[in-house]
Formats: structure tokens, sequence, C-alpha cells
């Protein structure tokens, strides 16, 4: 690759870890600065080095919204922190679950809808104390 730095092409970002990802994303965003604060100073010596960053840093977003879409997948690594890790579901399976809680909940709510329909169909005037307690002793229930 002419332009760009050493080992920031796409297929070696594709086999690192998201954590190494965004921590090269930091180097590269940090050198850019350097080397934008050094154009302002007059101190640059190689202009092409602020496009072969810029490039850089695209190169790395692009994997990782490959990533985060599914395109490409994910090389895993095998390393204790990676180990540690798997024991935490993945964003998809937390999604699913979240899915599945989204369609439990309406039939949770059913209950209470019941309730207020009861509530609702008794005469206005013609409610006792009586009736009154009992609604109030089906709140308390619960």
């Amino acid at each position: 690759m002419a332009i760009g730095s050493k080992n920031l092409d796409a297929a070696s970002l594709r086999e690192r870890s998201d954590d190494e990802l965004v921590e090269e994303l930091g180097k590269a965003k940090e050198s850019l600065f350097n080397l934008r604060f050094q154009g302002a100073t007059g101190q640059l010596e190689s202009h092409g080095r602020l496009k072969a960053v810029r490039r850089d840093i695209a190169r790395i977003y692009t994997v990782m919204r490959e990533r985060e879409l599914g395109i490409v997948a994910v090389v895993p690594v095998d390393t204790k922190a990676d180990k540690a890790e798997k024991a935490k579901p993945s964003k998809k399976a937390e999604k699913a679950e979240a899915a599945e809680a989204a369609q439990a909940e309406p039939e949770k709510k059913a209950a209470p809808k019941k309730r207020a329909a009861k509530k609702a169909a008794a005469p206005a005037g013609s409610s006792s104390p009586s009736a009154e307690k009992s609604a109030s002793d089906e709140d308390g229930a619960e």
C-alpha cells in the first residue's frame, strides 16, 4: 500500500479485535491532531502524511461499521480478556432477548386493563362504600 501507515490495510484491520481497533483509532486521531498542529505552526514537513492518516481513520471506521452491520464477521481472538467477555451475551443476543421481552410485555399489561374495564363498567351514581372498598382491596393485592 503506497499511502497509509504500516499494518493499517483493510485485511490486517479486519483481523484485529474491536478493542484494538478503538485503540488504533485513538492513536490515529492523536497523530492527525499533531500533524494539523505542525501544519498550523509551519513545522509540517510532509503534507502527504495528513492524507494518509485521514485515510487510515476512514479505513478503521469502515471496518468497525462493517462489523456493526454484520457485513464482515468478527475474527475471534483467543485471549484471557476475550474468554471473560464470552460470558457476556452479544449485542445480537441482547436485542433478541429485548424483542422477546417486548412480546411478553403486552400479556402482562393485559391484566390491569381488565381491572380498569371493570371499574369503568360500574355505574358512577350507584357506587357504594363497600364496592369502593373491594376495588381498593383488588389494587392492594398486587
